[in-house]
């Protein structure tokens, strides 16, 4: 069916060339940074020669100003190419857009021209060993002292936490506020900052080249000058801003479980059974219909979501856009177990990409708020 989203010739043509791009800058390499557990540095400084970075940021901060379909057909074009651990997406759609929408002029004049060259690689760091979907419970502690922030405490699950250069950091400045959720505030922490450590990086079952750390704050000193936004406003902001991330995390989820059926139907096709391939046997094909199904319903959903963002409709913790993040994500985790199935043993053997996808499947139900989030945010809309 014809999708509802009107990509135009210059993105067909971006698409194109995107994927040329992919072809020959990343994908030879994958698998060595998938052992090396670490995408090299100076793989974001090709992204941004090639203007592949914050395409959305505007032309008076070295931007382009393009619109979010870029964006989506970046994921799409990673996605279908099994290369989720190179994640440009934390970068161009989750970190930067608190700078582009919360920074002063003086802030995006600083930082933008970095984000977009690939010499700033940024980072978001919201959750705790103690406090993840619940942000309200974060205890990471800011006391302002002069023209300085005095920062104490950690965080953990950090995505780019290694490589990052640049990181947004939520912090308690009213540890005493009632309700809590108003004693937030968020910093943004630079590379070498007295007091800033990270920890080793974090070994994960999935997206092994994506590097996840801890970072530690002994008395980390930021300047006033690097908040966002107001004192004691940041939760405001961070939900506002979940709801993008949530939409991104679907249609990386989304794209996933795409290139995790065409795998299959691949295989399936080539695999001989008691002498017919696996993809002539009836439960291969209704297996694989239904999974074309789900597909189906959540590109049309997330389409429609697409456009709401684009046209400025979707409000924090916006209903829909969680029900998509909790259905896609399940449908896809969903899609890709049941696509390694039917490869049988060799689905369990890390040489065959459905593995990678299988496991790599497995975070979306956890990004940017978990599936029992989701589903707690979408009754409390329903007025439960």
């Amino acid at each position: 069916m014809e999708r509802l989203l009107k990509f135009t010739a210059e993105h067909d043509m971006f698409r194109n060339a995107f994927g040329r791009f992919l072809d020959n800058e990343i994908v030879p390499y994958y698998e060595k940074w998938e052992e090396d557990m670490i995408v090299p540095r100076e793989i974001y400084k090709k992204f941004g020669d090639y203007g592949y970075l914050c395409m959305d940021v505007e032309e008076e901060y070295g931007g382009v100003g393009a619109d979010y379909l870029y964006s989506v057909i970046e994921v799409e074009e990673i996605g279908k190419r099994g290369l989720q651990s190179v994640y440009i997406r934390n970068h161009n759609n989750i970190s930067v857009p608190y700078i582009t929408e919360y920074g002063t002029d003086e802030q995006k004049r600083r930082w933008l021209p970095g984000c977009l060259s690939g010499e700033t690689i940024t980072a978001v760091a919201m959750t705790e060993p103690g406090a993840g979907s619940d942000l309200a419970a974060i205890r990471t502690t800011a006391v302002r002292e002069g023209d300085y922030y005095i920062v104490n405490g950690s965080k953990t699950f950090i995505s780019n936490g290694i490589n990052s250069d640049l990181i947004m950091l939520a912090v308690k400045t009213d540890p005493k506020a009632e309700p809590a959720y108003r004693g937030i505030t968020l910093l943004m922490v630079e590379r070498g900052m007295e007091g800033f450590e990270r920890g080793k990086q974090i070994k994960k079952i999935g997206m092994h080249a994506q590097d996840t750390a801890e970072l530690f704050f002994d008395n980390c000193k930021v300047p006033v000058a690097n908040r966002l936004g107001e004192e004691g406003k940041g939760f405001k902001m961070l939900m506002k801003k979940l709801t993008q991330e949530r939409l991104s995390s679907s249609l990386d989820a989304l794209a996933k479980a795409k290139y995790a059926l065409e795998l299959t139907k691949q295989y399936v096709n080539e695999r001989y059974v008691f002498g017919k391939p696996v993809g002539k046997f009836q439960n291969t094909q209704h297996v694989l219909a239904k999974c074309a199904t789900e597909i189906q319903l959540a590109e049309t959903l997330l389409d429609q979501l697409v456009l709401e963002h684009m046209a400025g409709k979707l409000a924090e913790a916006n209903t829909e856009v969680c029900m998509a993040k909790y259905w896609v994500c399940e449908m896809s985790f969903r899609v890709c177990d049941q696509c390694l199935q039917l490869f049988g043993g060799y689905g369990y053997c890390t040489e065959y990409p459905i593995a990678r996808q299988f496991v790599d499947s497995r975070v979306n139900k956890l990004f940017a708020g978990s599936s029992e989030i989701m589903l707690n945010v979408i009754a409390k809309n329903m007025g439960l």
